[in-house]
């Protein structure tokens, strides 16, 4: 039993906007979310900026009572679905409520609270820990608040797997809908990485941009001169339906996923295989899945860190999966302007890609000024481009080699 999953709601949190018109309308505009690090005092970090979700207020979205019970990662998490279920107009009561379930990924969970908490056991001992530490930390509490929230009975599930989580989860709550175990998901990823932990982590590492001077010009994908990743928080979730059910309702339709894929590097525990081998299979694999040629793609979403390995090898991989038909793609980063939100960049990134194939505009890719002879593909740069096209991949790879990607096809009624 397969039966046909179409994408009916789209929420989206970032660092462009508390919606998904204003994350869409900015990131059409070229519009930059980076910025300097004001969650946090970080004048002594080498790194000082990132992509903040601005003016968000939990009280908008959770009762005062409830705030201090979640992480700013769940909290993400409640307001995009919000978005998406009001988008959808999804309708849960008694008869369908154990048909419809939640899969919401986060890559790291609640690294905020854990700061917090550990510095009060260090200052006030333990009794200075709050009752609430744990669920509000732990990574399965998104998908358990929005499934209390909304009174989803189906499958309630979590994934872990690093930048590639949300990819997952929404690849998963397909395969869950396709298989007859759900009528429809609530789907996506959440994250709240913009801590003193999450910024000097990840900056030990030498991971980040250090583009203090210029933040909306440090993110830049693909260029010659990036010179590392920009940490972004917010939060991407899709309603996915059984295709009769969302038609039967009258649902609005943003495009129909049909094809998945995972892969692993089996190479290193952060840098990507130098071949972009697992890149290149979880590509072929979500193709396979959809069984279409892939010369019927137009677009691809790309992880595109701006790391000078993930763009690199990324190339390589669309390169050998497309073979000539690689120069008639059109390839975009919206980290250019998001920043990367790790365990939720794949929901962000797949609600993008739906509404470029919704819109048939796909979004460009900002800062794009130097071309590097190793990146040698149309990164549609600096301007969204309108395009006629009717399959589009969203890629997503994690540290320890783990890799997703969604095929999503233009929707027609």
């Amino acid at each position: 039993m397969s039966r046909r999953v179409v994408i009916t709601g789209v929420g989206l949190v970032s660092a462009l906007g508390l919606g998904t018109k204003e994350t869409w309308d900015g990131l059409l505009s070229g519009k930059s979310g980076i910025g300097p690090v004001t969650h946090f005092d970080a004048s002594d970090f080498s790194v000082r900026i990132a992509g903040e979700v601005k003016d968000f207020d939990p009280l908008r979205f959770i009762p005062k009572k409830d705030v201090k019970k979640m992480d700013a990662f769940i909290q993400y998490a409640l307001a995009a679905s919000d978005f998406a279920m009001e988008d959808a107009g999804l309708a849960i009561a008694e008869d369908n409520a154990a048909r419809v379930g939640v899969f919401i990924a986060s890559g790291i969970g609640g690294f905020g609270t854990i700061e917090r908490e550990h510095s009060a056991l260090l200052k006030g001992g333990p009794r200075r820990i709050s009752p609430f530490f744990i669920p509000a930390t732990i990574i399965n509490l998104a998908a358990g608040h929005v499934s209390i929230r909304f009174g989803a009975k189906g499958p309630n599930l979590a994934t872990a797997t690093a930048c590639s989580a949300s990819t997952h989860a929404i690849g998963d709550a397909m395969k869950i809908i396709q298989r007859g175990d759900a009528d429809a998901m609530i789907a996506g990823g959440s994250e709240a990485p913009i801590t003193p932990m999450g910024i000097g982590g990840f900056a030990a590492m030498k991971a980040l941009s250090v583009r203090n001077d210029e933040p909306e010009r440090a993110s830049r994908p693909f260029d010659r001169d990036r010179d590392g990743f920009v940490v972004g928080e917010g939060a991407g979730v899709l309603v996915l339906e059984e295709l009769e059910g969302a038609e039967a309702r009258g649902a609005d339709i943003y495009a129909e996923l049909v094809g998945y894929g995972m892969s692993s590097d089996a190479y290193h525990m952060t840098t990507p295989s130098e071949t972009g081998d697992g890149a290149r299979r979880v590509m072929e694999n979500a193709i396979a899945d959809a069984g279409i040629p892939p010369t019927e793609i137009g677009y691809v979403n790309a992880h595109g860190t701006s790391t000078a390995y993930n763009d690199r090898t990324e190339t390589l991989a669309i390169r050998a999966v497309f073979g000539d038909h690689a120069d008639q793609l059109a390839v975009s980063s919206t980290k250019s302007m998001t920043g990367h939100l790790l365990g939720g960049a794949g929901g962000l990134e797949a609600g993008i890609t739906a509404l470029a194939l919704k819109e048939q505009i796909v979004p460009p890719t900002m800062n794009y000024e130097n071309p590097d002879p190793d990146c040698n593909l149309d990164y549609v740069p600096n301007e969204a481009r309108k395009l006629s096209f009717e399959y589009a991949l969203s890629n997503s790879f994690g540290f320890g080699g783990t890799n997703a990607a969604l095929l999503l096809k233009h929707y027609t009624a």
